[in-house]
C-alpha cells in the first residue's frame, strides 16, 4: 500500500510538453491530459505561467504589420455578430474525482461516464480528440495489474483516484507518468482502493503477452 500523503504530487510533466501546452503545438488529446495535470498541480500551472509570460514578452518585440482596412473590418463585424462568442454550456456538476478539464469532455461528473469492460474487471471511455493521439478513462480494480508492455509512442497516465505502481514508482492523485519507447513496465492498482486514470498515447501500446494482443484489436489501445 503507498504511503504517500493525499495531494502530495511529486511526478509532473516535463518542461517540453508544458512549453508545447503554453505555445498551442500540442494534440488536443495531450492538450487535455496537460490541463487536467496542470488544474491539480501548482508547481506546474506555475511552469505553464512562466512560459504564457516569456511568450508575451517575445509578442512584444516582434515588429508590427499593416492590415487592410477590408481585413479590420471583417473582423469587426464578426465581433458584432457573436461569431466569436463562447457557446452556451449546460452547468456541469461539481466532482472530487474529475477536475474541470475532463468533466467538460464528458459533460457531467464520473458517474456519467459510460464505461466499457476490457478485461480482467478494467473499463475504458474512449474521450471524443482529433486522431492525432487517443484519451481515455482508465478504471482499474484494487490490486488488479495492466498487462506488461511497452510503449509505440508516447505514453502519459495521470492518476485521478487511487494509485498505481510499477517499474518507475508510486503514482497518485495528480502524478503524471510520462513513459517513451524505451519504456517496459506493468502498472499495479494499489490495493487498497481502485484506480482511475486518465491515460493519453500517440501510437499503440506493445503488449508481451499474446492475450492482450488479441484483445488490443477490439478495444484499440
Amino acid at each position: 500500500m503507498s504511503d504517500k500523503r493525499p495531494n502530495t504530487i511529486t511526478h509532473h510533466l516535463t518542461d517540453e510538453l508544458l512549453l508545447g501546452y503554453s505555445a498551442g503545438t500540442l494534440p488536443e488529446a495531450v492538450n487535455l491530459i496537460v490541463a487536467t495535470h496542470v488544474s491539480l498541480c501548482d508547481d506546474c500551472r506555475a511552469a505553464v505561467e512562466a512560459y504564457d509570460a516569456l511568450g508575451g514578452a517575445t509578442m512584444d518585440h516582434l515588429e508590427t504589420v499593416d492590415v487592410s482596412d477590408a481585413c479590420l473590418d471583417g473582423a469587426l463585424d464578426l465581433i458584432r455578430n457573436g461569431a466569436w462568442a463562447a457557446p452556451d454550456r449546460p452547468l456541469v456538476p461539481q466532482d472530487s474525482v474529475l477536475p474541470q478539464p475532463l468533466r467538460d469532455y464528458v459533460g457531467g461528473s464520473i458517474e456519467d461516464v459510460k464505461w466499457r469492460p476490457v478485461g480482467m474487471g478494467v473499463k475504458q471511455a474512449i474521450l471524443p480528440t482529433t486522431s492525432d493521439a487517443s484519451a481515455r478513462l482508465l478504471y482499474i480494480p484494487a490490486g488488479t495489474a495492466v498487462p506488461d508492455h511497452s510503449h509505440g509512442g508516447m505514453e502519459l497516465t495521470l492518476v485521478l483516484k487511487g494509485a498505481f505502481s510499477d517499474e518507475d514508482g508510486t503514482f497518485a492523485r495528480g502524478d503524471i507518468e510520462v513513459a517513451h519507447e524505451d519504456m517496459h513496465h506493468t502498472p499495479v492498482a494499489d490495493i487498497s482502493e481502485d484506480c482511475i486514470c486518465l491515460a493519453v498515447t500517440d501510437a499503440p501500446l506493445k503488449f508481451k503477452g499474446l492475450l492482450p494482443r488479441i484483445a488490443q484489436r477490439f478495444v484499440g489501445i
